[in-house]
């Protein structure tokens, strides 16, 4: 099995998540009396809180090195938002980075899906690491919400579920969001490590991408090929 390397902390709850299926996972797959080599570096969530670029480019590719001198064939971030960072880190180490956009995409490719509405915290939302990433290698569109549903959203992300608080006027706003969009896309990337929990056995009105199941699949797929 390969060494992997986890960036965690954004937030713990899906660090722990991350941890726990990877190695559930794994067991499952080659034998309960094993689980893989794993170094976890945990990152405080305030770097990502204050949004300054410059600051999270830097911790990232420090904690990054970290990984790789420790001895990680590959790096998997533990969270949606921080993969903002990965273009700046990756050419300046040598072990790749499992990007949470590639593992989004296989499955969109499987369920046939072209439009996604993409939900998750504001930066998540708003800015291009995700969203370009998926037009520009996968030529996948992604649409988001309106302005008001994006801080409706931020904030029950931010709030909320990053701190372990799951709502039923979460989940109810989530669903009726997710109806809303119906017409205009034909899937969902739940995009915060958190929404895949708090939406957990929902009937949804879109073909929900749970963007963590996905990406850890993706890891323990590396871990043992």
């Amino acid at each position: 099995m390969k060494t992997l390397g986890i960036i965690g902390g954004t937030s713990y709850h899906s660090t722990v998540e991350y941890y726990k299926e990877i190695n559930r996972l794994v067991s499952e797959q080659i034998g309960s009396d094993q689980n893989p080599e794993l170094i976890i570096y945990s990152i405080n969530i305030d770097v990502m809180r204050r949004q300054n670029i410059d600051e999270i480019n830097a911790k990232y590719l420090e904690v990054a090195k970290k990984l790789e001198q420790a001895g990680a064939k590959a790096i998997i971030i533990a969270a949606n938002t921080p993969h903002m960072a990965v273009n700046y880190v990756q050419p300046k180490i040598t072990i790749p980075f499992l990007h949470i956009g590639d593992a989004v995409a296989k499955e969109a490719q499987k369920l046939k899906l072209k439009k996604l509405l993409l939900l998750g915290n504001k930066p998540t939302m708003t800015k291009a690491f995700l969203k370009e990433y998926l037009r520009e290698k996968y030529a996948i569109e992604v649409i988001i919400p309106d302005q008001t549903n994006i801080e409706q959203s931020h904030h029950y992300v931010s709030k909320e579920l990053t701190q372990g608080v799951f709502t039923q006027a979460a989940k109810t706003y989530y669903k009726q969001l997710i109806e809303n969009y119906h017409k205009q896309a034909d899937g969902v990337i739940l995009g915060c490590t958190e929404l895949p929990l708090l939406l957990n056995n929902e009937k949804l009105s879109l073909q929900a991408i749970a963007t963590t199941n996905l990406h850890i699949n993706l890891a323990v797929s590396f871990i043992i090929t």
